[in-house]
């Protein structure tokens, strides 16, 4: 866990990032480190961020890093895609027995006003889901347990070299800077660094899916979605550097925030973490051991609906 940190929304349009990254190492010119690996092949491109940023900014270029990797070791490059294929599959078996539960969960939602028995049903269904998702996420850390037995990534030349690039990089700057991206991108090859565990307990700005990235489980939501399901899936634990938080990024696109039954569908199954709407504006400052919204930052309630966050 860290001791403080700062979440914010899309930086694309209206970015604040400036400020938060001020507010956390004082307004000057001290160096931070950026993470665009989310990006993937667009990993460099960010000459708007450093301009708005205001100091110097060190890109780490972990995507690139990791390429290197790939090209210098294929059998870990193999490992990774075999890794990949395993966790796609489990991602679909989960998907089917969740959207067995939802059903009946939405339905004893929309009776909710009928009577203790359909309470008490919905209660349950509740648990079902929730023993559910706990279930899957205990699955893919089996996966990567034995991944990391098997590989061993930190014995690995080609990982060796980038990691003691890196820990430079890490040891000149004064914040982490985490952008957002391919969310499934970002997470495993920052866990094929351990970059976190190299940062340790330092300052750090997260948006979007570098937000998602932190917390303790990745949660996927659109609730119209151009293909797939509409209900919202854990993909896997996160890093866990912050508690008590559910990231949902573009918000407002991708969750009908106006329908009370389908706000319920993520705030109750996910209580009692803040489900946070990180919309632009958004900001969410962790220290002290809580949550500090700033002001006309979002959340989703448990009865269904969207109010102003609050410590």
């Amino acid at each position: 866990m860290l001791s403080s940190a700062i979440v914010l929304g899309p930086q694309r349009r209206g970015p604040i990032l400036r400020a938060a990254v001020d507010d956390l190492v004082g307004a000057g010119d001290a160096p931070v480190a950026l993470v665009t690996a989310g990006w993937e092949e667009r990993e460099s491109e960010d000459d708007e961020l450093r301009e708005h940023v205001g100091r110097p900014v060190t890109n780490l270029g972990v995507w690139r890093r990791v390429e290197r990797v790939f090209d210098a070791d294929p059998e870990l490059l193999q490992a990774m895609r075999e890794r990949h294929a395993t966790l796609r599959k489990l991602q679909e078996l989960y998907r089917l027995r969740l959207e067995g539960l939802l059903g009946p969960t939405s339905e004893l939602l929309r009776r909710g006003g009928e009577g203790p028995l359909v309470e008490a049903e919905a209660e349950d269904a509740w648990e079902l889901v929730k023993g559910l998702d706990r279930q899957h996420v205990a699955r893919v850390e089996v996966v990567h347990a034995e991944f990391a037995a098997r590989v061993r990534a930190a014995d690995r030349d080609a990982v060796r070299a980038e990691v003691a690039q890196l820990e430079e990089l890490l040891q000149e700057s004064a914040c982490l800077l985490v952008a957002g991206g391919h969310i499934g991108v970002l997470l495993h090859r920052l866990q094929l660094f351990d970059l976190f565990g190299r940062w340790g307990d330092r300052p750090l700005v997260a948006w979007s899916a570098g937000a998602m990235a932190l917390t303790e489980r990745v949660v996927l939501f659109h609730d119209a979605p151009p293909q797939g399901s509409a209900y919202a899936e854990v993909m896997e634990a996160g890093f866990g550097l912050l508690p008590g938080f559910v990231a949902l990024p573009h918000a407002r696109h991708r969750l009908q925030t106006d329908d009370p039954l389908r706000v319920q569908l993520l705030s109750r199954r996910f209580a009692p973490a803040m489900c946070a709407l990180l919309d632009y504006g958004a900001r969410f400052d962790w220290r002290d051991g809580r949550w500090h919204p700033r002001a006309q930052s979002q959340r989703l309630t448990e009865d269904g609906r969207v109010e102003e966050a609050v410590a």
